[in-house]
């Protein structure tokens, strides 16, 4: 079982950043695909960014690329989401993903965080 604990949410005006943190308690996160998922109140969950096992591999979603930046730390266990040029749309709450498998845009995640809020004022 893989715990992932999410850190990093916050209020931020629009044009700001944030850097959100996961943590993963497993040894051979190394292994895992990785992924940070975002849902606003009354909407589904949705895919922002995800990364291979390596970090050689990285997909976006079209309303964050050229912003977002994900990033992972294998000697750490730990991967980020830098957000720049944050707007008020991208105010959510953000959740970190793992995957044994290739990763995706899809909800199809082995293991999940809490989630952070982000929230973003104009």
């Amino acid at each position: 079982q893989v715990q992932l604990v999410e850190s990093g949410g916050g209020a931020v005006q629009a044009g700001g950043s944030l850097r959100l943190s996961c943590a993963a308690s497993v040894r051979t996160f190394n292994s895992y695909a990785v992924g940070w998922f975002r849902q606003a109140p009354g909407k589904e969950r949705e895919f922002v960014a995800a990364m291979n096992w390596s970090g050689a591999r990285t997909v976006y979603t079209d309303s964050v690329k050229g912003r977002f930046t994900i990033s992972r730390d294998n000697a750490k266990n730990t991967v980020s989401l830098q957000m720049n040029s944050l707007k008020p749309e991208d105010t959510a709450v953000y959740y970190c993903a793992a995957n044994r498998n290739a990763e995706s845009t899809t909800l199809n995640y082995d293991f999940w965080g809490q989630g952070t809020q982000v929230t973003v004022s104009s």
